[in-house]
Parts: structure tokens; sequence; C-alpha cells
């Protein structure tokens, strides 16, 4: 056997060597199990992150997810136990545990997918069965997502599944419900409306009554009081011209009859017809008020002093 030869078979053991090396390592991830299978059957399962062995061209390798896996249900329509028809939209989250069970039981993710959603539409329908359409909206919603993820947990076990969450996300009624729904509430806050406004104006009135009566009795005070006052200055004003006719009868006549001159003969359209020797003109005829040019002037009757008005 020369040397090229040599060199060649060498060459071609180191090539086996490194694929019989290749395929008996493997690597498993942080986030992955890994099943060592020899002609379909389990020979070991390995959970440990690292570099593995096993025989080659005869086991094979087949990996599982260890975080945690998201499901979303389709919308399904549930009946409470006021019998409502509902639309519940839930998501699930899980992962696998028993890698060895899992493989045993489903052996793929897709149908451990189909198994858990046929687990929680049956959690759900015999669960929100029991509540009505409120507590599964509002009042008891956290308490009926524990008991559903309690059970389907519970069924998931035989899986090598454990279940983290399960969230109702959305809760309605159907399509048909809902605007009966609305068309209820809208009637029922429209009779609230009204029956505010019938309040509000009723308080309206009374407030507007009550405000009229005060308004009529402060005027009609106020009234009484302007009498009063008016008849008390008319009182001091009679008194005072009395007193001041007292003091010089002739200077009072003269001063009454000027003012009787500015108010009757004002500037525009007046229009007397008096006999030119009337009293009203004496102070024209003689500037000391004399009659007809005689003698002293005459003395004005003095005005009667009226009394004040009863108080």
């Amino acid at each position: 056997m020369n040397g090229s030869t040599l060199r060649t078979v060498v060459l071609i053991a180191l090539a086996l060597a490194a694929i019989v090396l290749y395929s008996s390592v493997f690597i498993v991830q942080q986030t992955q199990y890994a099943l060592v299978l020899r002609f379909g059957a389990v020979q070991s399962a390995i959970s440990e992150p690292g570099l593995k062995f096993k025989l080659p061209l005869v086991d094979a390798v087949t990996y599982f997810e260890k975080r945690v896996l998201d499901l979303d249900l389709p919308v399904q329509t549930v009946l409470s136990a006021d019998r409502q028809n509902l639309e519940v939209d839930a998501f699930t989250r899980y992962r696998i545990v028993d890698p060895l069970r899992f493989y045993q039981a489903v052996g793929n993710i897709a149908l451990a997918n189909q198994r858990l959603q046929s687990f929680t539409n049956s959690a759900m329908r015999n669960t929100l069965a029991s509540a009505s359409r409120d507590a599964i909206v509002r009042t008891e919603r956290a308490d009926l997502m524990n008991r559903i993820q309690a059970d389907v947990n519970r069924q998931a076990a035989s899986l090598g599944i454990e279940m983290i969450d399960v969230r109702l996300t959305r809760v309605d009624l159907p399509a048909a419900n809902s605007q009966a729904v609305y068309q209820r509430m809208r009637t029922e806050r429209e009779r609230e409306a009204a029956d505010l406004r019938a309040n509000g104006q009723q308080q309206a009135q009374t407030i507007r009554a009550r405000a009229e009566r005060e308004a009529t009795i402060i005027r009609a005070e106020a009234n009484q009081k302007a009498e009063e006052l008016r008849g008390e200055g008319d009182a001091n004003r009679t008194r005072i011209l009395a007193e001041a006719f007292g003091q010089d009868p002739e200077f009072f006549s003269f001063f009454r009859s000027m003012q009787a001159y500015e108010t009757g003969l004002k500037g525009g359209d007046t229009r007397l017809v008096l006999s030119p020797d009337s009293d009203f003109f004496r102070y024209f005829n003689d500037p000391a008020g004399r009659r007809n040019g005689g003698g002293a002037a005459a003395r004005p009757t003095p005005a009667p002093v009226q009394p004040a008005p009863a108080q």
C-alpha cells in the first residue's frame, strides 16, 4: 500500500469518525426538554441544558418547549344560570412540566392545543352555567376564572401540562340581545330623566311662587313706607308754606304768582282766555299787585293749612 492510498484511507476514517461523533451528540437549550427515542421507544427524558450523547443512527431526539405557551380560544356561546346567552372570548397559558407524559399522551403541541381547547370549553360551560349574567360580567368574574383554571388544570395533569392562567377577555351578549338590552336601558334612562325634569320643574315653580310672594310683600311694605313718608313731606310742606305766608303775606302772594306765571306761560302753544283785569294778571298791570291801579295791593286770602295725613 503506497502513501497516497494510506492517506485516503486515513481521511475516510476521520470523516466517518467525524460523522459518527456528530450524530452521537446533541445540545439541549435552557428553554427545551429533550426525549431520546430508540425506534420510537423513550430511552431518557432530559431537562437539564448542555451537551448530551446518544447512539448514532439509532437514537432520535425530540424537543419540547419549557417556556409558557399561549392558546387563544375561539368565541363560544354559553348559557348562564338566568337563561342568558353570552358570547365568551378566552385564552389560556400553560407549560409542559412532564415531557415524557406529554409525549405519551399527545406527542406534539398541535394535538395538545386541541385537547386543552376541549377541556377549557367544557369547564367554561359547566362553571358559567351556575352563575348569573351579572356575576359573570362584574361581581364574581375573578372567582369564576379561578374555578375554570382549577378544573382545566385537573384534566390537563394527565397530559403532563400545568395551567398557568385562564382568562375571560370578553363576555358580551349576542348582537340581537345587545340591541334589545340597549333599548331597554335607554328607555329606563329616559324615564329617569323625565322624572328628574318633572321634579326640577316642580321645585322651580315652588321657588318662583315663594319669590313672587316675598317680592309682593316687599313692594307692599315699600309702598306703605313711601305713602307714610309722602304724607309726612306734604304735612311739612303745608306747615312751612303756612309759616312763610304768615311772616310776609305780600311777598308770598308775589312769589306764588310768579310760580303760576312760570307754569302757565311756558313756551309753545300756550293759550289763555282771561279778562285783562283778572287777578291772575294783576302783577302785569301793577308791579305792586294793586287791583285796577288802585291803592294798596290786594291781600290774597291765606291758603288753609291742611292737616297731616294720619300715620
